[in-house]
């Protein structure tokens, strides 16, 4: 969806010199709102000026200014800012409410394979997806990442390595973990696995932890 227009300022017909509520000072008032909103999108998924500025191609300046407020929010930046919380523009900008709570459900490639369709706006503690995960073809990959994790086995066999346990969720099976403890899932039997998945809003910065060496047998 467009980012929300920016009228010139203008008067009223019968010359009063006032602003209507959805002119200009209405934009302002939004304008002035993004700034503090992607400070908290950043600091919410755990990510630094740096890595940020890595993923979008915007100066670590440029955004420390737009998160200050120093510098307006242009349309050049917003889209791969956007792109990196990986949620609509007009939700990065707090477009006003058009009545209407439904979410806009677009399915994305996820980074290891599959599916992922988000089914929360993307600005709350605690996002929803519903994934679909083939066959990765690989032996777990155990990562770590701050906040709570749960999941619900929707169709298909899905495989859960949590830390020294391993094992298999069938349909209507869920589970639900501390996602400090390394974990990995996957399709338990090769064919492709339908999961609901509710995490916390830091849920998404993933960091790779070491594989714990196999004990000597005695």
């Amino acid at each position: 969806m467009d980012a929300p227009a920016h009228d010139h300022d203008r008067d009223h017909a019968d010359g009063s010199g006032g602003v209507p509520p959805d002119g200009p000072a209405s934009h302002r008032a939004v304008l002035d709102e993004v700034g503090p909103r992607l400070r908290r999108l950043r600091e919410g998924r755990g990510l630094t000026l740096a890595v940020l500025s890595e993923e979008t191609g915007i100066s670590k300046s440029t955004l420390s200014r737009l998160e200050s407020g120093q510098r307006r929010p242009s349309l050049e930046l917003l889209l791969p800012l956007a792109r990196a919380y990986r949620v609509a523009l007009d939700e990065l900008v707090g477009a006003p409410a058009v009545g209407d709570p439904r979410v806009r459900m677009t399915p994305r490639a996820m980074r290891h394979g599959g599916t992922s369709v988000a089914l929360t706006q993307g600005l709350g503690p605690l996002q929803a997806y519903k994934m679909v995960i083939p066959d990765r073809g690989s032996d777990p990959d155990l990562r770590t990442h701050e906040g709570y994790e749960w999941l619900y086995v929707l169709a298909g066999r899905l495989r859960l390595v949590l830390a020294g346990h391993d094992l298999v969720l069938g349909p209507g099976e869920a589970a639900e973990w501390d996602t400090r403890t390394p974990h990995w899932f996957g399709s338990a039997d090769g064919r492709p696995v339908e999961i609901l998945s509710l995490f916390g809003k830091q849920g998404e910065r993933m960091h790779v932890v070491a594989k714990p060496k196999p004990r000597p047998k005695a």
